[in-house]
């Protein structure tokens, strides 16, 4: 080996600021060196490192470890080597071990005053011996290792910037020999840990980790299986030829291929993809400043302003116990706090740390020997970009033939997934950490832990689960508001007068029209119940909420996007796009048969085109066909929903049961609403198919783009779906009736009619089953249908040993590639569901929420229930997805941003039309005496003589004796002139009711406006943040990128004043270049400028005392 720790080790720091020439050893001919050098490489602790050495995950690699004794395998095979080729290897391992030292140098602090060099450097083998004997694991480790010069010296780190530590580029070179300290070269004990209790997340050499695994079938008797097992061939061999590592087991008939990414790969690809990874902590130690509290440093200088120029008696006193008080709340609050926020004890609180876009011409700025520098998330996605982009054997020559995808699709492979750390019971493992402590609905108080989310299953999931964190975070408050507004009108009920002259009067029995052409006449003090329940609807509190919630709509949307800047920030999204797309497989298997005719522009590959005429119109013009015809059906289950109510609603009065108006309109509305949702599943069923099918005819190219079509086109048709029956009756159900006598018919049918206090009673009940009972039956579903799947699964795959009632065989024998088999795929478009999902629900929140105050407090139960159930089914049920990368929720904010928009509209309308809000400001206004209210029952009724009406004398029966009934509208009574005609009441309240609406969508509108100008996308914290931190990057990227231009140019320079007319490299005689190496690299960490570096090497100098020729 090249000895180096002979280099002044007795110095001092005060000598090593003048460096004096350090003695060379007597030269030696070439041949001895190399014998010398080869007897040295032999020692035991020069062997290479064996299996089964790397840790669990492989965070080193075996190729990196066996570059350990790759210098020592050099000079060992000097020997055998010609003299140019000798000298020139020999040449290079000493650079080597010279680049190695300068850095040991400048770690142990020589730039400035520092502690010397040591004398002697422990070996790798020592180093392990160390920690194995610390760790508590029982994996033994090899007992033979390379031996690596490594410096003991102080480890000093320097926080300035512009004493960060110089490092070199990662070449194969300073792979070797540099920066094995003994943080880098130790592994945490729970990855042997993690070993021991699984090794099938690892090859059988149990070293290499499985970062992919395919998964295929072998079936003799079909006609396409040697095409398929062609195919597979070509495709692992290329997958080979990228740099992966491929070993193949089988179990159950099934195969498997399991595929590692060395580092080099992760390496390579890291940077093609612009990863941004951490940088080192030691050249990132230093804090970022944070703003403090304006308002609280205001008031705290102004109390001891105060305090200091006004001597108040007492003032002190109440100062003192005012801040007793506060620390107090304050010390409650923070217990309080501490059991709502993320638990510590098992997600610690990740440290912020600087990154910047991986590229291997700056590695120096990154710890690729960190403990999981590359997580599994980042292997995993890695390999997935290149099972993406290999190639496979086509019929006929296809420049489309590729990508994992295509194969899935083609049944070559049945599955192709990331593995699982463990077992949900598996102690140890992030995923039973995140099942214990996060998908626990015990949990359900806490926050959710974000990063360790995102980390275990990247960054598009993590964001699902950030927007619905945050959704239920914000419906605390809506729900909070919305239930303090039932509660005030269930106490302000007694005092309301309409329901005391229905319920109480003495003169209340009014006979009433019949509602439909088979019901009978009815007292109007039967609805005294139905009266009760449209006033804890329709009071006052109504448009106070309604006016709320357009707010809040407004307000959570726009500290959505300042919340999600912060997540894009602190997951190292700001300014990330995504690369260009690839055809989807399903495009380009409908486009086989076309010969490709055009170029891509990015790509410069030629793709077949869609033939405009003869496909892309024919699929666009059935598609819209398609979708028209299912907004009809909805609208004719609407009417076969309709017909139901009335139905429903005569049988139970022409049954004579005794059963009061107000119970069968009750009745009547549930049960409608009941059958609506019944329709509502069978249609979701049916639309969610034929839009996967339209969409695919419509010939996408990209994923992306398929994603979009498909959410536009289901959200139409669930909106119809889901809300086509709630806007029937806020807006068009007894607004077009006509009255008694003269009614507006369709197909001979009389209209539906509302009761005496309007149909927001109705709104309500149909609102409140189809929500609650939608989330109900969706919660039932992600419980259950993902287990019915799963022995679906088992079955197919000939695992219906599950079902017997035999001996249960050991799970614990199946290894991590055959369990995670067995569980459910997840596809791309898994996530799509669950948005749908809370986006219908957030229209019930907010659009009809004028009809239904506790909307929000059922939605928040349910998403409680809904992000723990979510987490454990992606836990228990599903394959491990492959981390994905987005920058926001994507089209769903859009979406949100017009539900909200369109909520302000109809709460508007519903308040105005639908409620009883403006008739009675209208007659306290204008018709009533006092103000109040009495009376008011009788002015929104009109009078309708029976004899006018030869159907309504048929239908008198027990009420033979009633010459007049009432209904209710605003009519001439049959006395008048223009009997039955609108009276200018009508038009007055009419004019009001519009002129409610231009108020209160402007007014609403304004405020919306006002509240988007007050809050930023961004918060100047933030934004602070960011470019402070930009700055800092840009500078320690400059800094260091000008010592290694500085290192190199002083290579150079001795390179020059040692062979001046050397050319040939293999040719150029090496006589001791250590000892020479060694004082550069003294002279470069001892701070000097570079004008004196100069004249070190080119002349004498009278500071040191030294000469380029002593060099």
């Amino acid at each position: 080996m090249l000895n180096l720790d002979n280099a002044d080790a007795d110095g001092d720091a005060d000598e090593l600021e003048t460096p004096p020439t350090l003695p060379q050893p007597p030269a030696q001919p070439e041949e001895e060196s190399l014998r010398l050098l080869a007897e040295q490489s032999k020692r035991p602790e020069d062997v290479a490192i064996q299996p089964p050495y790397t840790a669990p995950l492989a965070p080193y690699d075996m190729e990196l470890l066996q570059r350990v004794g790759l210098k020592g395998k050099l000079v060992a095979e000097g020997s055998v080597w010609g003299a140019g080729e000798g000298k020139r290897r020999l040449r290079e391992a000493s650079g080597a071990e010279a680049a190695s030292r300068f850095v040991e140098l400048e770690r142990s602090g020589i730039a400035g005053k520092a502690s010397h060099l040591p004398s002697e450097s422990l070996s790798l083998h020592e180093r392990r011996t160390r920690f194995a004997e610390s760790s508590s694991s029982t994996l033994k480790l090899p007992d033979t290792a390379g031996q690596v010069p490594n410096g003991k010296g102080s480890q000093h780190r320097s926080t300035s910037l512009n004493q960060s530590t110089p490092l070199l580029p990662m070449t194969e070179a300073t792979l070797v020999a540099s920066n094995y300290d003994d943080r880098e070269c130790s592994c945490p004990r729970e990855f042997y840990q993690r070993a021991e209790l699984n090794t099938s997340l690892f090859f059988e050499d149990c070293t290499r980790s499985i970062d992919f695994v395919l998964a295929h079938t072998i079936n003799a008797h079909e006609p396409t299986e040697a095409e398929n097992a062609e195919k597979r061939r070509v495709f692992q061999e290329n997958l080979v030829q990228q740099g992966l590592e491929v070993e193949l087991s089988q179990k159950d008939q099934i195969y498997f291929v399991k595929i590692h990414a060395p580092l080099e790969v992760l390496r390579r690809y890291a940077e093609i993809l612009k990863l941004r990874m951490p940088m080192k902590e030691s050249l990132c130690n230093m804090r970022v400043s944070e703003r403090s509290n304006r308002l609280h440093n205001a008031a705290h200088y102004l109390s001891k302003k105060v305090c200091k120029s006004v001597q108040i008696p007492g003032l002190s006193v109440v100062n003192r116990s005012t801040k007793s008080v506060y620390s107090s709340l304050k010390t409650v609050c923070q217990f309080f706090m501490r059991n709502i926020y993320v638990d510590e004890q098992y997600f610690p609180r990740r440290a912020h740390r600087f990154t910047a876009i991986y590229s291997r011409d700056k590695e120096y700025l990154f710890d690729i020997r960190q403990d999981c520098f590359f997580t599994t998330a980042v292997r995993s996605r890695i390999v997935e970009f290149i099972l993406d982009r290999q190639r496979f054997p086509a019929k006929r020559h296809s420049d489309m033939a590729f990508g994992i995808e295509r194969l899935v699709a083609e049944g070559v492979y049945c599955a192709a997934y990331p593995l699982h750390d463990g077992e949900i019971n598996e102690k140890g493992t992030i995923r039973e950490l995140l099942y214990t402590n996060w998908a626990s609905v015990k949990k359900w108080y806490r926050y959710q832990p974000l990063d360790d989310i995102k980390e275990y299953f990247g960054v598009k999931i993590g964001l699902y689960f950030a927007w619905l964190g945050y959704y239920t975070y914000m419906l605390l408050l809506a729900s909070i508001v919305g239930v303090a507004c039932f509660l005030y009108s269930w106490i302000s009920l007694k005092n309301y007068v309409p329901v005391k002259d229905i319920c109480l009067r003495s003169n209340s029995n009014i006979t009433m029209c019949p509602l439909c052409d088979w019901c009978e006449f009815w007292n109007l003090k039967e609805t005294c119940n139905y009266a009760k329940i449209t006033y804890l609807i329709d009071n006052p509190s109504t448009v106070f909420f309604a006016v709320f919630m357009s707010f809040w709509a407004t307000l959570f949307l726009e500290l959505w996007k300042r919340y999600s800047a912060e997540i894009t920030h602190r997951w190292d999204l700001t300014g990330f796009d995504v690369h260009e797309e690839h055809p989807r497989p399903q495009y380009l298997a409908r486009l086989e048969h076309i010969e490709p005719t055009r170029t891509d522009y990015v790509t410069n590959m030629k793709e077949p085109t869609v033939p405009f005429w003869r496909m892309k119109l024919p699929a666009t013009v059935f598609s819209f066909s398609v979708v028209v015809l299912l907004i009809a059906l909805a609208f004719v289950a609407l009417v076969a929903v309709v017909v139901h109510r009335m139905s429903m609603l005569a049988a139970l009065k022409v049954d004579g049961s005794g059963m009061t108006t107000s119970k069968a309109i009750v009745l009547a509305a549930a049960s409608a609403a009941f059958v609506n949702l019944c329709l509502l599943y069978v249609l979701n069923y049916l639309y969610n198919h034929l839009a996967e099918y339209l969409t695919e005819l419509e010939m996408w190219r990209t994923q992306t783009q398929f994603d979009d079509s498909l959410t536009l086109k289901i959200y139409l048709l669930q909106f119809v779906n889901y809300y086509a029956s709630i806007f029937y009756i806020a807006f068009f159900k007894g607004k077009f009736v006509g009255h008694p006598g003269e009614y507006i018919t369709v197909f001979k049918y009389r209209q539906e009619e509302c009761s005496s206090g309007g149909c927001l009673t109705e709104l309500c009940i149909q609102l409140a089953i189809i929500m609650i009972g939608k989330q109900a039956f969706n919660t039932i579903l992600e419980v259950y249908l993902p287990m019915f799947w799963r022995k679906v699964l088992a079955i197919q795959v000939g695992l219906s040993r599950l079902f017997g009632n035999a001996v249960k065989p050991d799970k614990t024998k199946d290894e991590r590639w055959m369990r995670d088999f067995k569980l459910l795929d997840w596809g791309a478009r898994s996530l799509f569901p669950e948005y749908l999902e809370m986006v219908l629900q957030y229209g019930f929140v907010t659009i009809f929420v004028a009809a239904f105050p506790l909307a929000p407090f059922f939605a928040l139960l349910n998403n409680i229930l809904e992000m723990r159930l979510d987490a454990k089914k992606l836990l228990t049920h599903h394959k491990r997805p492959v981390s994905q990368r987005v920058r926001d929720i994507g089209v769903w904010y859009r979406i949100l941003d017009c539900i909200g928009k369109l909520s302000v509209i109809t709460n508007g309308f519903i308040i105005a039309f639908t409620s009883d809000m403006i008739p009675r400001l209208v007659y306290r206004s204008l018709k009533s005496p006092d103000g109040t209210l009495n009376g008011y029952l009788d002015f929104t009724l009109s009078e309708f003589r029976i004899s006018d009406s030869s159907k309504l004398q048929s239908l008198a029966g027990d009420f033979s004796n009633i010459t007049t009934c009432k209904y209710t509208d605003y009519r001439e009574p049959p006395t008048s002139p223009e009997k039955y005609h609108l009276t200018s009441m009508y038009y007055i309240i009419l004019a009001c009711r519009l002129g409610f609406v231009v108020v209160f969508e402007n007014f609403v509108a304004l405020v919306m406006i006002l509240v988007r100008w007050c809050i930023p996308d961004m918060s100047v914290e933030l934004r602070d943040q960011i470019r402070r931190e930009v700055y800092i990057t840009n500078e320690i990227i400059i800094d260091q990128e000008a010592q290694r231009a500085r290192f190199e140019r002083a290579k150079r320079n001795y390179s020059v004043v040692q062979n001046p007319s050397e050319q040939d490299v293999d040719a150029a005689s090496v006589d001791e270049p250590n000892t020479k190496f060694i004082q550069i690299e003294k002279l470069l960490t001892a701070n000097l400028s570079q004008i004196e570096m100069d004249s070190i090497l080119h002349g004498e100098n009278s500071t040191t005392g030294i000469s380029g020729a002593d060099c």
